[in-house]
């Protein structure tokens, strides 16, 4: 009967485990293999050993790239406490509070295209922001928000953020409404206040979830492409390069497809070391 079990089990899994390993587990493994290559599609493929990763490395704009998208994880924190303040907002019973839950949460089902276009009129010299602080007094004169090579990383780090916010709302709101509610009547009865509730009850039961939303927001922070492929495709004078857009532009536009699959290893194995580092410092203390 166990035997059966299982092997209905096995079953089950088997479409998904081929999908798995049609197109997530053979790609990665032959993508892997091609980056110690000279692969190409007109000639002999041969082993060069590391000469692809020597060659990122010496590159000017791959370590710019790997650079930026290290200063993308600088938004992380901000991503994370954003998120958990407006998950604290929008968890009251207040009348139409659905429909600020659903205006947060907009940005994160909108598509690239139309946040690039959206965000690109509120960028331009003439648009909606430089009027704004003009009008504020903020700026004597308009500000190259896409145009200047030290503003434009950061436009784009704020849009990431913007576009991330409201799908850890979602996440941590969901734990706040798992926390038991006799947690926070016992505590009120002990006459904590509600900052005393927040840190001594809410922020330790939104430890697993803060955990996994890090993570997340760690390894979309790392992976960033789209933002810069849609705004500034990589300009100006290649100040929002990140490492997976050196990829992009390696692979695809000049056909070098070990660079740039070297380059994506690279990424990944960072992914995962910054990846055990939250798991490690971050793991919810037994209770």
């Amino acid at each position: 009967m166990a035997a059966r079990r299982q092997l209905h089990a096995w079953l089950f899994l088997a479409p998904a485990l081929v999908l798995l390993a049609v197109f997530s587990f053979w790609p990665v493994l032959f993508g892997s293999f091609l980056a110690f290559t000279d692969y190409s599609l007109v000639r002999e493929t041969s082993w060069v050993g590391l000469d692809n990763f020597r060659y990122i490395f010496d590159n000017e704009m791959f370590v710019t790239g790997l650079k930026n998208s290290l200063l993308f994880l600088l938004m992380v924190p901000f991503v994370q406490i954003g998120a958990v303040a407006l998950a604290v907002l929008v968890n009251n019973q207040l009348p139409g509070i659905r429909w600020f839950r659903a205006a947060f949460y907009v940005p994160v089902v909108t598509t690239v295209s139309v946040v690039g276009i959206m965000w690109g009129f509120m960028f331009h010299e003439q648009g909606t922001l430089n009027y704004v602080f003009m009008q504020l007094k903020l700026a004597n004169a308009p500000l190259g928000w896409l145009t200047d090579d030290t503003l434009a990383l950061f436009a784009i780090m704020f849009v990431t953020l913007w576009r991330g916010l409201g799908w850890y709302m979602v996440m941590y709101l969901a734990a706040l409404q798992s926390i038991p509610a006799d947690m926070q009547e016992a505590a009120i009865l002990d006459g904590a206040n509600r900052w005393q509730q927040f840190w001594k009850i809410t922020v330790p039961m939104l430890r697993p979830t803060i955990m996994v939303c890090t993570i997340l927001s760690v390894l979309a922070a790392l992976k960033a492409y789209q933002e810069v492929d849609v705004l500034t495709q990589g300009g100006p004078m290649n100040s929002t390069f990140t490492a997976l857009y050196y990829a992009y532009d390696q692979g695809l536009k000049h056909l070098k497809l070990p660079r740039a699959l070297a380059a994506s290893m690279v990424v990944s194995v960072i992914c995962v070391g910054i990846a055990m580092l939250c798991l490690r410092y971050l793991k919810p203390r037994h209770r």
